[in-house]
């Protein structure tokens, strides 16, 4: 019997009071009904992943000094994908995700990645952004890329976020995003998972 195929949701934003949580679980559920994959949520916030603290560059293949650089290894190496969801944050994407990113460098190459955005104006700039970095690390980004335009009672004023019925119309983006993702792990080298 195959395995079941893992996918990390990857939380961008680590900000009090974000949106991030409600958001990716809700990506997490639309994957979980269209497809046959695994999806565990990561909150970047539970990381302690400090800037720069390893004394060698992550692209040198040099071993990881800091405990918390091997387990972050470790959990971007378990997975067979990544969907990155993060807000916009004028035009770009958090530090937190760079941060997160640029701690390693093998463990990305040839993995399937989604790309999804929220923001008042949707994260279409700092999509690209992204999908620049994650196409540098050689990841495989999916071509569709979810965009989710967020209120501004919610972004604004702190009003109550319901996914489900407040992103009814981006959910067949999610749901195209997700499939295509499906397609892309189920197309990989049998020893593409490390």
């Amino acid at each position: 019997m195959r395995e079941t195929k893992l996918v990390l949701v990857i939380m961008g934003s680590t900000r009090a009071g974000r949106n991030c949580p409600a958001i990716a679980q809700w990506i997490a559920d639309i994957g979980q009904t269209c497809t046959d994959m695994t999806y565990e949520i990561v909150d970047l916030k539970a990381w302690h992943l400090p800037l720069d603290d390893e004394p060698g560059l992550p692209a040198s293949g040099a071993p990881y000094a800091q405990p918390h650089t091997r387990a972050w290894s470790e959990k971007i190496s378990s997975c067979d994908a990544v969907v990155f969801v993060t807000p916009q944050y004028n035009w770009g994407y958090p530090a937190a995700l760079k941060n997160a990113i640029d701690h390693l460098y093998f463990e990305w190459r040839e993995k399937p990645t989604v790309i999804v955005t929220y923001g008042g104006h949707g994260g279409t700039k700092c999509a690209s952004q992204l999908r620049q970095v994650a196409e540098a690390l050689k990841m495989r980004v999916i071509t569709t890329a979810p965009s989710i335009t967020l209120s501004d009672d919610v972004i604004r004023h702190g009003g109550t976020l319901h996914p489900a019925t407040d992103f009814a119309e981006f959910a067949s983006s999610v749901e195209q995003a997700m499939t295509e993702l499906a397609v892309n792990v189920m197309s990989e080298a049998p020893n593409a998972r490390r």
